[in-house]
């Protein structure tokens, strides 16, 4: 019985990091913008890759629907950006003068996951 309840909770497990970690959600490739949308909601952004023209300026609008605590902040690896997400509203963020290269952003526990893509 031991070895059943052991295997159960190996399995959970790996679920759980496949789901949050290494699962690739397919997503048509996205076209430069200036201002995007992102609903923050069951655990991932959507949409959840974005891209942007450097040297540009990019809004974009947070709507926070899943009052999970770990959906309430967003943070920009590489830019020295975050910003707190309040449930049930929408948070605008300003990049500004954005340079070129590729940034993930996520929340603080890395669990939700995006990328900006600035050529």
């Amino acid at each position: 019985m031991n070895i059943l309840v052991n295997l159960a909770g190996l399995m959970l497990m790996a679920l759980v990091v496949w789901w949050f970690w290494l699962s690739r959600r397919k997503t048509a490739a996205p076209s430069a913008t200036h201002e995007a949308t992102i609903i923050v909601e069951d655990g991932v952004y959507t949409p959840a890759s974005i891209r942007a023209n450097a040297g540009e300026s990019l809004t974009l609008h947070f709507e926070r629907r899943d009052p999970s605590p770990c959906a309430e902040q967003v943070i920009f690896q590489g830019l020295d950006t975050s910003e707190f997400l309040e449930t049930g509203k929408t948070t605008t963020l300003t990049l500004n003068n954005l340079p070129a290269g590729t940034y993930r952003f996520t929340c603080q526990m890395q669990m939700y996951q995006g990328t900006l893509i600035v050529d």
